[in-house]
């Protein structure tokens, strides 16, 4: 690919990078409506139209510091090209598709985290890495599932000791009310963390190309093509990563429904207005554990959980790979 790009070439790269966006929705519509269509509050058709409606208008309630650090913190933005985006894409791309056939609630946020390195390695060594922006995205591998566990452990304390004087099935009717607020503000976190992602990654495109002007920012057609891919890819769901996230990990009533719903969002509200670009996988995965283990330990299906943290290991290596090997298969043809 050359350094500048015509305005068909240019559109078709960022078809690629809304075809991402889309692929992200489709992977983690598993995050946002797990929980309430395993504790059977609604139906996965209409939970995925809930959810994908709270993805679309999360750019209404969140500012763009994760797209700012996916544009300009992961690699330097002076060495980014087409053919650094175009590898960093299909990294992610090909990653997602695979643990999605699967049905492994891998992190989109990190595949592209590691197709941008993996590309950016290759075309200028590992002088192009941003690292302090690597390390922040790295150490929320850690702490946003941890986050996601404690907060839900102690929520779930908290209702307890609350409604413990009420019977369960006036719980229980509470809560299933209760679980339409939390999804949508989890929907929402989700919205305004993973749509970013994509969003600095088009920005950086146009800002190499010239097309931005001197001073690096998202423009609004941006913002709202990858609000409105995401919340499309949402509602063609992922069934099979719902049934992981859903139940086989613990089993959940809607009360803890509530509460991994509610710790998730604020751990994803959080990195939002940090501009941490963390996994909405992790994020709720931890929390899913943290509402299984206040019940007891035994509750949590470890071995289950413990493959899932095998496949956020590998994912930023696995997707840095195939990027590397892509920019550099393009520069065989080029």
């Amino acid at each position: 690919m050359d350094a500048a790009l015509s305005l068909p070439l240019l559109a078709g790269l960022v078809a690629v990078a809304l075809l991402f966006d889309f692929l992200n929705g489709l992977h983690d519509a598993a995050n946002s409506i797990a929980t309430i269509v395993s504790t059977r509050v609604l139906r996965p058709q209409f939970a995925v139209l809930w959810a994908a409606f709270f993805n679309f208008i999360a750019f209404l309630f969140f500012g763009l510091h994760v797209a700012q650090t996916l544009g300009t913190g992961i690699v330097d933005a002076a060495i980014v090209d087409p053919r650094v985006i175009f590898a960093a894409l299909m990294g992610a791309i090909v990653w997602n598709v695979v643990t999605w056939v699967m049905g492994i609630p891998s992190s989109s946020s990190h595949a592209l985290v590691g197709g941008l390195i993996g590309a950016g390695t290759m075309k200028a060594g590992l002088a192009a890495v941003v690292w302090s922006g690597v390390i922040k995205t790295s150490a929320a591998i850690v702490l946003s599932p941890l986050i996601g566990f404690l907060l839900a452990l102690l929520l779930v304390l908290i209702v307890s000791w609350t409604f413990v004087r009420q019977t369960p099935f006036a719980v229980d009717r509470t809560f299933r009310m209760a679980q339409f607020a939390s999804a949508s503000l989890y929907s929402l976190g989700h919205g305004g963390n993973d749509a970013q992602k994509t969003m600095g990654i088009i920005a950086v495109l146009l800002f190499s190309q010239g097309r931005l002007g001197d001073d690096f920012h998202v423009p609004l057609w941006v913002v709202l093509s990858c609000q409105a891919a995401m919340a499309l890819g949402t509602l063609f769901g992922g069934w099979r990563i719902v049934h992981t996230m859903g139940s086989k990990i613990t089993r959940l009533n809607p009360m803890q429904g509530f509460c991994a719903e509610t710790g998730g969002a604020l751990t994803l509200f959080l990195a939002t207005g940090l501009g941490i670009p963390v996994s909405t996988t992790h994020t709720i995965t931890g929390a899913i554990v943290g509402v299984g283990a206040a019940r007891r330990v035994s509750a949590v299906r470890w071995g289950v959980a413990g493959n899932i943290v095998v496949a956020w290991v590998v994912t930023l290596p696995a997707a840095a790979l195939v990027a590397a090997l892509v920019h550099a298969a393009i520069g065989l043809f080029a």
